[in-house]
C-alpha cells in the first residue's frame, strides 16, 4: 500500500524487490496517485510517500522525489526506487 503521511492514503500495487550487486536495494512498484490527492504535497499536509510492501516492509521516501513524473492527471505507472546501503534514496525512474 503507498500513502502519503498525513491525512493522504493512496493505493499501489507493490510489484517486487531485488538487490543489485553494488549493495544498492531496488524496489519495482506501480502507483496510482490523481493529481487531486498530490495537491496534499503541495497543500503543505503531506511531506512523505510510504511502501508497504506485501511482506510488510515500510519504505518511505520524499513527496517531492516524484515531482518529475506528475501531470494534470496526476502520478500514474510502474516505478523502480533505489536506496543505497544506508537505505537512502538514491533514484526514481519509471521503468516500462
Amino acid at each position: 500500500m503507498f500513502y502519503f503521511l498525513g491525512t493522504l492514503d493512496v493505493i499501489a500495487a507493490f510489484v517486487g524487490a531485488m538487490k543489485g550487486e553494488d549493495s544498492k536495494k531496488r524496489i519495482r512498484f506501480r502507483l496510482a496517485l490523481p493529481a487531486e490527492r498530490y495537491l496534499a504535497y503541495y497543500q503543505g499536509s503531506a511531506q512523505d510517500v510510504v511502501v508497504r510492501a506485501d511482506d510488510n516492509r515500510v519504505i518511505r521516501f520524499p513527496a517531492d522525489a516524484i515531482r518529475q513524473f506528475v501531470t494534470h492527471d496526476g502520478v500514474f505507472g510502474d516505478f523502480e526506487i533505489t536506496f543505497d546501503a544506508q537505505n537512502k534514496l538514491v533514484s526514481i525512474r519509471r521503468v516500462d
